[in-house]
């Protein structure tokens, strides 16, 4: 299957389908099994939260806004969900609207029931958080791994899922697949990503050792308290792969005398003249250090 027809199958509704119909804007009896696209008033209680869902739901200033537009004006877009074998529904979308609407008052809220596969609420779930400026590195790695499996599964093959996910998302290919690889750091590395303490790249390149060294190089370097530089990062994977990383290893090469870092500012005006918008920091910066070692290997003067 293609991914454009993958895309074709999930793709939601317009609003006005949505609340146009005069089909769609029944108000479903409990005791009537509702119809897939139909937009249905269902008890808060009747649904439960989406499976590994990788997004927070928090009480911040946002989450006070919302409560108190639900109080004045009702949830005004539908949430997404799915019947569930067990009884009740899984939210696919719209857990954020669930807890404000419970702290609204409320108990029920509009909700666009769909009969979706797994695969296919997973692509939903994730395109319909994605692109929320609120979100964290961790979370958006959690998704794109999620979607990234859940293509694979439809049968579309690894570089078209990344080309496709990055036209959708607005995000190079590289940086997807950075993401989805950080996916499989450690929670307590990931916390150290979300609060800037590592780069993302260090996160890719910490991502690669098993899941208990990761525990091992996060005892240490909070025992030391010390920051990893991308050349420490990228030596602790080394030490990984070669078989001799451990807790002696790491002490011994982090109390080492770093030198002093370096760090060399762009005018943005003049790296607009060079590289795309697409690209991002970490792709400018592997772009100039590739052509600085080809410089360097031509042999030129310093």
């Amino acid at each position: 299957m293609s991914s454009k027809g993958i895309s074709q199958r999930i793709k939601l509704q317009s609003f006005d389908d949505m609340f146009d119909t005069e089909e769609n804007n029944e108000v479903a009896d409990l005791g009537v099994k509702p119809v897939d696209g139909q937009i249905v008033e269902i008890p808060l209680s009747e649904l439960h939260t989406f499976k590994n869902h990788p997004f927070r739901v928090v009480d911040d200033e946002n989450m006070e806004e919302m409560v108190e537009s639900v109080k004045e004006y009702g949830v005004l877009v539908p949430a997404i969900a799915r019947p569930r074998a067990e009884g009740g529904y899984e939210l696919i979308s719209g857990h954020r609207r669930k807890h404000a609407s419970e702290l609204a008052g409320k108990d029920t809220m509009p909700v666009i029931i769909r009969d979706c596969d797994n695969d296919e609420a997973v692509v939903i779930m994730v395109d319909a958080n994605i692109q929320r400026e609120d979100i964290l590195i961790s979370e958006r790695a959690k998704a794109y791994q999620m979607k990234y499996e859940a293509m694979k599964h439809q049968g579309v093959g690894g570089g078209l899922s990344l080309q496709e996910m990055s036209d959708q998302a607005g995000e190079s290919m590289k940086t997807i697949q950075r993401l989805i690889c950080l996916a499989s750091l450690d929670n307590k590395l990931l916390d150290m990503v979300d609060e800037k303490k590592l780069s993302l790249r260090q996160g890719v390149d910490l991502s690669f050792i098993p899941q208990e060294q990761q525990l091992i190089v996060y005892d240490v370097i909070n025992e030391m308290n010390v920051s990893l530089s991308l050349e420490q990062s990228a030596r602790i994977k080394e030490a990984s792969r070669k078989g001799y990383l451990n807790a002696d290893f790491l002490r011994d090469y982090l109390s080492e005398k770093k030198p002093k870092p370096r760090k060399v500012v762009f005018n943005q005006k003049k790296l607009d003249n060079y590289f795309t918008p697409d690209m991002s920091n970490e792709d400018i910066e592997e772009l100039i250090v590739k052509l600085l070692d080809e410089w360097k290997e031509k042999g030129e003067p310093r």
